[in-house]
């Protein structure tokens, strides 16, 4: 079989891509070298919705973070994926800083983004009392907001797979040929063949490239470390709060999560191995500090845990999207940094159209459907839809996570939906179950007997992230 479309790599891009593609009759496969979506940088990284003041004008930063900030909503909506317009701000403790803020300011104006202002100390203050007295004041930008990542991109795959993308797992890959105008992606097991690929591979985008002889740009991994609050925290800020940014980005932040517990962090280190996802001493030490120069309400017996990812720095310090100059029918989607998740929907609109632009227009199909039902949350139903939910499957009644309310009737949905959960941290990122403060300790154990009954796959079998990343190891009796 040829494909007319492959997709390679199922983070946030390449997911909206796929969506985007699926409303066409076109053979489209979306894969992806671990055995879930979202396993790379967009199940690590800030969650914000940044409004567009910080991209240089002119640039693609600039453009499709500021469309797809105004995309990100509505695209939330059909998808039914968490999404709070919270606003941010950007604080100055001196009058240098100050003089930084006006500089956004213009910058922001520039690119067009609405309600932009500077704000004094006192009415800083009056919105946000847990910042640090001793702030100058800050930039306010009310459209900024927050969104699951990962559950964005498990949404949009959902929804691609019903339209009718097919989703390869485990396809790593390690070559690619070029022949009679179509390609042949090569794992160490099978190949894939296309007519157009898109490099949407994140940190590896620029090794993709290369197997093309496409050494145009390179990406450097940008590793930021957070720390994870729980629930406890919740309220000690209401909007995203940013220190002023510097040239290794937009410094340590302190955000709400759209499940309410708290987020501080990034670290911003440059390192050379792209699988390098430690978690250091150094960097939650470096992570606690500059957040409570910011918010001194911070407290450390609140964390929960602590992760790092990779953010795919290119040389060009710009979006890198368009038709590859080695072969026009290869098309980079490369170098989506911050603002990357911000301008997600807008990328792939602007993807859609540069493959319309070499195969032709194509007629929407009759049967696409934009909208992804949304998943049955426990926890957050009335004591009357809970009873009536549970009359309708008892497995809805049977509490696995406590910490997160979390079902034995919603961890077989994630199992069973399109593009599934085949893992244990597949099954967290779809539910939540061992999200909480425990982090999976009473859960754990459970949700493992759930995917082997569910899936048919022995106990000893499954694995928490894929690969060698097993449970268990054996049997006791």
């Amino acid at each position: 079989m040829v494909y007319d479309v492959a997709i390679v790599g199922a983070g946030v891009i390449g997911s909206l891509i796929a969506r985007e593609l699926s409303k066409f009759n076109l053979k489209t496969v979306l894969v992806e070298k671990c055995n879930d979506v979202a396993q790379g940088t967009t199940k690590a990284n800030s969650a914000i919705v940044h409004a567009g003041y910080d991209a240089i004008p002119g640039t693609l930063k600039a453009k499709l973070n500021v469309e797809g900030s105004h995309m990100m909503s509505s695209v939330c909506d059909d998808l039914s994926v968490p999404y709070k317009k919270t606003g941010s701000l950007v604080v100055a403790f001196s009058k240098e800083q100050m003089k930084t803020l006006e500089e956004l300011l213009e910058r922001g104006r520039k690119n067009r983004v609405p309600q932009l202002e500077i704000i004094g100390k006192e009415r800083l203050l009056e919105i946000e009392p847990n910042v640090n007295k001793d702030a100058y004041g800050a930039l306010f930008a009310p459209t900024a907001a927050i969104v699951c990542p990962y559950e964005l991109c498990i949404a949009a795959t959902e929804n691609a797979v019903s339209n009718g993308v097919e989703l390869v797992r485990n396809f790593e890959v390690k070559s690619i040929d070029f022949e009679n105008g179509e390609f042949t992606l090569n794992s160490d097991k099978d190949s894939i063949k296309a007519k157009y690929v898109i490099n949407a591979a994140g940190v590896f985008a620029d090794t993709l490239a290369g197997m093309i002889g496409d050494n145009s740009f390179s990406i450097t991994p940008r590793k930021g470390e957070y720390v994870l609050l729980d629930k406890s925290m919740a309220g000690v800020v209401s909007r995203v709060i940013f220190q002023c940014p510097t040239k290794m980005g937009k410094g340590s932040l302190i955000t709400p999560t759209v499940d309410n517990n708290v987020l501080i962090g990034p670290t911003s280190v440059d390192v050379e191995d792209k699988d390098d996802l430690a978690t250091t001493d150094e960097g939650t030490s470096f992570v606690q500090k500059q957040v409570a120069l910011s918010v001194p309400e911070f407290r450390i017996r609140n964390i929960i845990t602590s992760f790092s990812g990779l953010r795919a720095h290119s040389n060009t310090d710009d979006f890198v999207i368009g038709q590859s100059e080695a072969n026009p029918h290869f098309i980079n989607v490369a170098g989506i940094e911050s603002p990357g998740l911000s301008a997600a929907p807008a990328i792939a609109k602007y993807v859609e159209k540069i493959l319309l632009s070499l195969i032709g227009e194509q007629e929407i199909k009759a049967d696409f459907d934009p909208l992804r039902e949304k998943p049955v949350r426990f926890r957050e139903m009335s004591p009357a839809e809970r009873r009536e939910i549970i009359k309708k499957n008892p497995a809805y009644g049977r509490i696995i996570c406590r910490c997160e309310t979390v079902t034995e009737g919603e961890i077989i949905d994630a199992i069973k939906a399109p593009a599934g959960a085949r893992d244990v941290d597949g099954v967290k990122r779809r539910t939540r179950s061992g999200m909480g403060r425990c982090q999976g300790g009473f859960c754990g154990s459970k949700v493992v007997a759930i995917i082997s009954r569910e899936c048919g796959i022995p106990l000893e079998e499954i694995t928490k992230f894929g690969g060698e990343s097993t449970m268990l190891i054996g049997r006791t009796k």
